[in-house]
């Protein structure tokens, strides 16, 4: 017993001792160490394969730096082409509010170029013989008679043949007219005093 309980007798037994338990804690361990290791790179791979589940599930088996870019510059060029839409747009809504301004200006002048005509009454070249024969046939008249057959006529056709008529014809002609009814109770003056507006806004048959 004394020989058992000497130091080195218990030094050695505690070597054994150690160099026998030591590698079953170290197996033990490495055990938990690799166990851990595959179930972190087991988590790892299922979480790879849902991502690559996913982006197969949109039509992408990949997805790379290179894609990250052209997917932004593909952004960029989608949010410039809108851009220039927009700003086609609008360019075509101003001009076509110019050209309805435009029309409307045209649709102007073409009315007023038309009251003129309407007011301003020309003799055409053609009818210059027989609207002179006409002026001195009735210039021959007698007032009541030519004014019967004015009031037949429309302006346009009397206004010419009174302005092809002499000043000192065509007065008795406005006053017999401004003394003969109208047939409604009234007189023709006012039909005279129009066709003497006619005639001041007439042009001179002798100009072009």
């Amino acid at each position: 017993m004394t020989k058992l309980f000497s130091p080195v007798p218990a030094a050695l037994f505690g070597l054994l001792l150690s160099l026998a338990i030591g590698p079953g804690l170290i197996w033990m361990k490495c055990n938990q160490i690799v166990i851990q290791i595959i179930a972190a790179r087991q988590a790892k791979a299922a979480a790879a394969a849902q991502v690559r589940q996913e982006q197969r599930s949109q039509g992408w088996d990949f997805w790379t730096i290179e894609m990250e870019n052209l997917s932004a510059e593909l952004k960029g060029q989608k949010e410039k082409l809108r851009n220039q839409a927009d700003e086609l747009d609008q360019r075509k809504a101003r001009l076509d509010a110019e050209r309805q301004e435009l029309d409307r200006i045209r649709a102007d002048l073409e009315n007023m170029r038309h009251e003129i005509d309407e007011r301003v009454i020309t003799i055409k070249a053609d009818e210059m013989h027989n609207l002179r024969s006409l002026a001195m046939t009735y210039a021959k008249l007698a007032p009541n008679s030519a004014v019967a057959i004015l009031r037949e006529m429309d302006d346009s056709t009397a206004v010419k043949i009174l302005s092809l008529m002499k000043p000192d014809v065509t007065a008795p002609i406005f006053d017999t007219m401004a003394s003969t009814p109208d047939g409604m109770g009234g007189s023709l003056a006012s039909r005279a005093a129009a066709l003497s507006e006619k005639l001041r806004l007439m042009k001179n048959p002798s100009t072009p």
